[in-house]
């Protein structure tokens, strides 16, 4: 059977109106699986990615999420083309957002992990990735963004409130660094409470 064209038999808690978000754009990655039966989605981990590293734009994001990364185009994909790794989101530097797997499904993109003592974050995560680098200020649009689809994904999953909410660097410390010291917490987490509140008609 092909890797994440499983069958959708798994269970998972705490899911409102399903795992595709209807205003973004999507891409279907073969990077995906089940989560363990009757997990409940209740972490969301937040990081950054630039492909080559600190060059922005292009196809390559999107490529890499869906296996079909050029490893001749540019000497660092020979390193990752083959890596099968994927997140649920990316947003880009216009704030455009695509979407490659069913929030109700595992991305593979926090890899080794643990937050709180629970290992393999993947299979209770939710992964959003941002265009950019652990050292370059994010947009005005990216934040508006990720605020406004965090806003959506805590209203489909209320297990994730906002004290669960962490970086790629809060669960796999010493091996990852992102979102990095440029993505500024304060400034997301008062975007969210707006983009919350306005959702809730407040």
């Amino acid at each position: 059977m092909t890797v994440g064209m499983e069958a959708a038999t798994t269970h998972v808690d705490g899911c409102v109106d399903g795992g595709w978000l209807p205003q973004v754009r999507r891409v279907d990655s073969p990077h995906f699986s089940e989560r363990p039966d009757g997990t409940q989605v209740d972490l969301l981990v937040i990081h950054n990615i630039s492909l080559p590293p600190g060059k922005l734009g292009g196809p390559w994001v999107e490529q890499l999420f869906c296996g079909r990364l050029d490893a001749s185009a540019h000497p660092y994909f020979a390193t990752i083309a083959d890596n099968p790794v994927s997140a649920h989101l990316f947003i880009r530097r216009d704030g455009e957002a695509v979407q490659f797997v069913d929030l109700c499904k595992r991305a593979w993109h926090a890899g080794r992990s643990c937050w709180q003592g629970r290992e393999e974050c993947n299979d209770y995560a939710i992964g959003i990735e941002l265009e950019g680098t652990d050292d370059m200020a994010f947009t005005d649009a990216q934040y508006l963004r990720l605020a406004s689809l965090t806003s959506e994904i805590m209203r489909r999953f209320p297990a994730i409130t906002a004290e669960r909410i962490v970086g790629h660097s809060d669960v796999a410390p010493g091996r990852k660094t992102d979102p990095g010291p440029a993505f500024d917490w304060v400034r997301y987490q008062r975007l969210l409470a707006q983009a919350r509140s306005h959702a809730a008609g407040v």
